[in-house]
């Protein structure tokens, strides 16, 4: 019986949740743009009215954090409210970013359109993450993976047409059409979202999980949710600060010009590194999303934060050779990438599914409290004149992170499972009524 086929838990087809899948990552592909595209805006922009390019680029400053800060806030109404509200609100809300970017002639309207997409951006990527937790407890790295991959790999269609439409029709026109055309396909697929009715999908049988849906009071009481909430802040602020900074390391390497030849194209080294980066971030989040499902979130973990170490320390060490800062370059992006669908897929083993979108939007903040450490990369390159201080510090955070997933993590995790089993029996045992906040 295949997957097309086969009968969940109260009837339903299991085609269904890949479908609720499918939605979800067409959703995430839609809302992409408005981080991975604005590049493409920002000389544009400064052409146009003369203002500074960090001025400008305080628009993406806050819309990263708006999207990041209000996740918890998020996370409360989509438990609340469901998918299909949230996902038309994001999507309303990521049309109207770019329509008042288009018409912005001020940098606070840039500004004002950033925090509307940080809203947008925020409500749908939250949105989706959570209903693929949902939908697939017994596979959902692989779930998560493929809808987070949607996001970090999903601009990739439509770049070159912004990109055409930018220069042969202005940018005011692009964020107008492709604003309006983005928030319409997000808008359309949000009414077919749907959350699984209780008991409907299979847990894992091979994957250490909670038996029991922990509140986010509970998970904030446990000492398990704040030694991932460390690690998510160790392995995405080393990833940020090496992926931000990667242009400056590549043109202090002396290699962000070379000339690299395939054959059948020549591009510079710096740009053909970037599109690793969609490239590696596409495949990195199903691919240890999966793998995870397999052999277990712990043992990935130590797998992939130690392959971006020693990654970035190669970097550090080999990367004035040009062929060598592809190649690495290219490693650390695809051992990076997966802490967005490794650290989701454990908060819904560790605490369940009911109040998913709550604790998993409050450990999502880690990336903001990352991207705050972002520019300590700046003054230590200034204080001790090279990269390589930067890199090698990354690094180390990476690997302590690495340790701690089986030294600390592991153990953590089973001893949280038991418990909740046994919270779990004792509320049965009381109908529903024990007492219930874990140590």
């Amino acid at each position: 019986m295949n997957a097309a086929t086969q009968t969940l838990s109260g009837g339903t087809s299991s085609s269904t949740r890949w479908w609720q899948l499918v939605v979800g990552v067409v959703c995430m592909i839609a809302t992409a743009n408005i981080q991975y595209a604005w590049t493409l805006f920002v000389p544009e922009i400064q052409g146009t009215f003369g203002w500074a390019r960090a001025e400008i680029q305080i628009a993406f400053t806050i819309f990263v954090l708006v999207q990041t800060w209000l996740a918890p806030i998020e996370g409360y109404f989509i438990d609340k409210l469901g998918p299909r509200l949230m996902v038309a609100f994001g999507a309303v809300f990521i049309g109207l970013a770019w329509v008042v970017n288009s018409k912005a002639t001020t940098l606070g309207g840039f500004y004002f359109g950033a925090a509307l997409g940080g809203i947008g951006v925020g409500s749908i990527y939250a949105t989706c993450i959570n209903n693929a937790l949902k939908w697939f407890p017994d596979r959902r790295g692989l779930a998560v993976g493929l809808t987070a991959g949607g996001y970090g790999a999903g601009s990739a269609a439509t770049i070159l047409p912004i990109a055409a439409m930018i220069e042969s029709a202005g940018f005011q026109d692009t964020f107008l059409f492709f604003g309006l055309l983005q928030g319409g396909l997000a808008f359309v697929a949000a009414w077919f979202l749907r959350s699984p009715a209780k008991g409907q999908v299979p847990a894992s049988q091979k994957l250490l999980q909670a038996t029991r849906d922990y509140t986010l009071k509970e998970a904030l009481n446990t000492k398990l949710f704040w030694l991932m909430f460390i690690m998510f802040i160790l392995v995405v602020t080393g990833g940020m600060m090496a992926v931000a900074q990667l242009g400056v390391i590549a043109q202090d390497l002396g290699v962000k010009e070379f000339k690299v030849d395939l054959h059948f194209f020549v591009m510079a080294a710096l740009p053909l590194a970037l599109m690793l980066d969609r490239i590696m971030n596409g495949i990195s989040r199903p691919l240890f999303g999966w793998i995870s499902d397999n052999i277990g979130r712990e043992k990935t973990m130590v797998i992939a934060f130690t392959l971006e170490g020693f990654g970035i320390i190669a970097l550090g060490y080999f990367g004035h050779n040009p062929w060598a800062f592809l190649i690495l370059s290219g490693v650390v992006f695809l051992a990076w990438g997966e802490v967005y669908s490794l650290f989701s897929a454990l908060a819904g083993d560790a605490f369940g599914s009911k109040h998913i979108g709550k604790i998993y939007g409050v450990l999502y903040t880690a990336k903001g409290i990352g991207a705050l450490f972002v520019p300590v990369g700046n003054l230590m390159m200034e204080a001790t004149g090279t990269w390589s201080t930067v890199l090698y510090t990354v690094a180390c955070m990476d690997l302590t992170a690495a340790v701690l997933a089986i030294v600390a993590l592991r153990p953590s995790l089973a001893k949280h499972v038991k418990l909740s089993r046994e919270l779990l029996a004792k509320e049965t045992a009381a109908g529903g009524n024990a007492s219930a906040v874990p140590a």
